[in-house]
């Protein structure tokens, strides 16, 4: 069986498992759909790995595979086509080895779930929109997967439909996303308009005899390239929770944690990452958008990192660090080092799944808690849980010893700022170091935040048996609340009464976490030379294009010392800080917050930016269709149409009424006046 078909059959079998349980999964059952949708999810990943293999190691070339039109008009054309190269191959292996796990891990953590069928194709019609994005020959083919994956998730998001705050979150998230995906569009269009073809392979050798091109606005040149680029650059603002379009991420985490994992490691917030460093071509040519990428990339990863310090919410302290995570990511690809932001997402995926996962072990031994501050002392109950939330933590945090190595964030995250301190010194003086400075401070904000995670959790006081002692004492009223509600919640939704035993998950929930663990561990070790080492292009072979001037890559892996140094210091500053105020110190952290400063409530508060949407554009909408209806529909159209008319009708019709007697002679006097008024007009005309 040729390579072309092996490919086709890993994209396409994640579909096949989503219609099986989708369609028939009441008929065959829990069991045969996990089963179907799972073994489909690791058939696709072993085709991805033998993929990927080829590709780094058996010299295997590009190629594309057209399968049938997909949209013709005119000289619009689009087919649906597969395309594998250096990005797609590495997209391939991130997307479904985290989605064969988390079907894996889910077997456990939605075991008690009555709509296990539903759930399990929800998660394999995600897989196979993110995998129709990460292989498309063209625009149109990666904004069918772009839509798609925004459906699956909003469907995912809103799992649990009975439960409130999970459905206005899937909605928060459908609404914010079709924000960016109006960028995206236009950036298409724009594309069309400037080249005439939307394929990738026509399109980018096109683009550099464009690099001039713009107009002439308010005394300034505007570049066509820089526009197209912005326009595009908002679509994956939206796609992977930047500033501005950010208030999705978190409240994503309503749904079940295998979806937060999925969601959020490897598959639909990475999607803008992969956008822009597979559109390096049009990039490169666009500096002015290139360095609104720097910034927001910045602004994301430090504003994340600090709302991420205070959370209390397990999950939620997980999804403010994918957010400033990703943060690195564009900030990396802004300063042109593009090979370091796809390996950051790359290592990204192993360790970020790893902690989602680990944090659902956790509430899953806690019987669905997932506020910290009623956890602690967890380590010797869930003791591979605490293992691999570790190992999680060390490899995020990025901790390790330059020269030596660390786990796989260390390779990742360091090359990531050393190409933004080679960004300013080879000509970007402005944005490389702002990237660098944001960058250096965020890595110490991460140490603290994931820390400070692993001490409140495992470490120190029980809280949770504090809270068991409350619960014991309140069991009359907890018993009629629950009783009240149990037709209403979900039994994942539900808080625990009564004693409370933390344990250790199953080993169908634990075994993902084992696999993952060693991706935290090794990815970045082993694949570093690829990806930006000294086999860097042996292994991109023209998928990510950099221009002669660009050299940000090379002479990162010359900075001096002190840049290379400088994020051990900072995450040992940061570890050191967690350690002093939650274990040394412990309960100093807490009175801090209860005292409320003004710093911690603008920090937990998010920075007010749902106050802010919520006052200008929900109560602003609302007010503005109040308008419309009452003032616009009511009053003008209503009360100048139908209303005006139908009232006009009564009046006149009313007022004709009386001329309607019903007595003959009534009738012969009117006409009697009607020939002497025409009479009367006759002699006027012609005696004039």
């Amino acid at each position: 069986m040729s390579i072309q078909t092996l490919v086709i059959l890993g994209v396409f079998a994640p579909l096949l498992g989503a219609m099986i349980a989708g369609f028939f999964g009441r008929r065959i059952g829990d069991i045969a759909s996990q089963a179907v949708t799972t073994g489909l999810l690791f058939f696709s990943c072993v085709i991805s790995w033998i993929v990927f293999s080829k590709w780094t190691w058996g010299g295997l070339e590009a190629f594309t595979v057209k399968l049938l039109p997909f949209i013709h008009v005119g000289d619009f054309q689009s087919n649906w086509s597969i395309r594998i190269d250096a990005m797609s191959a590495t997209m391939l292996i991130v997307v479904t080895s985290v989605s064969a796990l988390v079907h894996m891990y889910s077997w456990g953590y939605m075991k008690e779930d009555d709509s296990r069928p539903r759930f399990f194709a929800y998660l394999s019609l995600f897989t196979f929109m993110m995998l129709s994005l990460v292989t498309a020959a063209d625009f149109l083919q990666m904004f069918f997967g772009w839509e798609g994956v925004g459906l699956a998730s909003y469907l995912l998001i809103g799992f649990w439909y009975k439960k409130p705050s999970a459905t206005a979150a899937s909605i928060k998230a459908f609404v914010v996303n079709r924000v960016g995906d109006f960028g995206f569009l236009l950036g298409m269009m724009t594309i069309f308009w400037m080249f005439g073809t939307i394929e990738f392979a026509k399109l980018f050798p096109l683009i550099a005899d464009k690099a001039g091109t713009g107009w002439e606005f308010l005394g300034y040149n505007w570049l066509a390239l820089d526009l197209a680029g912005f326009l595009l650059f908002i679509g994956a603002m939206g796609k992977s929770a930047q500033f501005f379009l950010h208030t999705w991420l978190p409240d994503a985490m309503e749904g079940p944690t295998p979806v937060s994992a999925l969601i959020h490691a490897a598959t639909m917030v990475t999607a803008g990452v992969y956008m822009v460093c597979l559109l390096s071509p049009l990039y490169e040519n666009a500096p002015v958008a290139t360095q609104f990428i720097t910034i927001i990339g910045g602004v994301t990863a430090i504003f994340a990192a600090t709302v991420g310090m205070m959370q209390n919410d397990i999950k939620r302290v997980i999804a403010y660090s994918t957010c400033s995570q990703l943060g690195y990511m564009f900030f990396a690809a802004g300063v042109g080092a593009y090979q370091s932001a796809m390996f950051h997402l790359f290592t990204h995926a192993f360790f970020k799944a790893l902690l989602f996962l680990g944090a659902g072990s956790v509430i899953h031994g806690m019987h669905h808690e997932q506020d910290m501050r009623k956890m602690g002392g967890l380590w010797k109950l869930l003791p591979i849980t605490y293992a691999t939330m570790m190992i999680g933590t060390i490899a995020i945090t990025g901790l390790g010893i330059p020269g030596i190595g660390g786990f796989a964030g260390f390779y990742s995250k360091d090359s990531i700022l050393e190409s933004a301190y080679a960004s300013a010194a080879s000509g970007h003086a402005v944005f490389g170091m702002f990237a660098f400075t944001i960058g250096i401070m965020a890595a110490l904000l991460t140490a603290y935040y994931s820390w400070r995670l692993v001490f409140m959790t495992f470490h120190n006081k029980a809280q949770w048996k504090e809270e068991e002692g409350a619960a014991h004492h309140d069991d009359h009223h907890a018993a009629v609340a629950h009783d009240d509600h149990a037709a209403d919640d979900h039994a994942h939704d539900d808080h625990h009464h009564g004693p409370l035993h933390p344990h250790e998950s199953p080993w169908i929930m634990v075994l993902p976490l084992l696999v993952l663990s060693v991706g935290a561990v090794f990815a970045g070790m082993v694949f570093a030379p690829h990806f930006i080492g000294h086999h860097e292009g042996e292994f991109w072979r023209g998928a990510i294009f950099t221009s002669a001037a660009n050299h940000v890559l090379h002479e990162s892996h010359n900075v001096p010392t002190w840049v290379k140094w400088a994020p051990l210091i900072v995450t040992l500053i940061g570890t050191f800080a967690a350690y002093w105020l939650y274990v040394v110190k412990e309960g100093a952290a807490k009175q801090m917050a209860e005292k409320k400063g003004a710093l911690y409530t603008f920090l937990y508060n998010k920075w007010f930016w749902d106050e802010l949407y919520n006052v200008t554009f929900v109560k602003g909408a609302k007010a503005l269709g109040d308008f419309f209806w009452k003032i616009g529909d009511v009053k003008i159209i209503d009360g100048l149409g139908p209303n005006g008319a139908a009232w006009a009708s009564l009046k006149s019709g009313g007022w004709l009424s009386r001329f309607q007697s019903g007595f003959v002679y009534f009738y012969a006097f009117v006409m009697l006046i009607g020939v002497a008024l025409f009479l009367a007009f006759a002699i006027f005309t012609w005696g004039a």
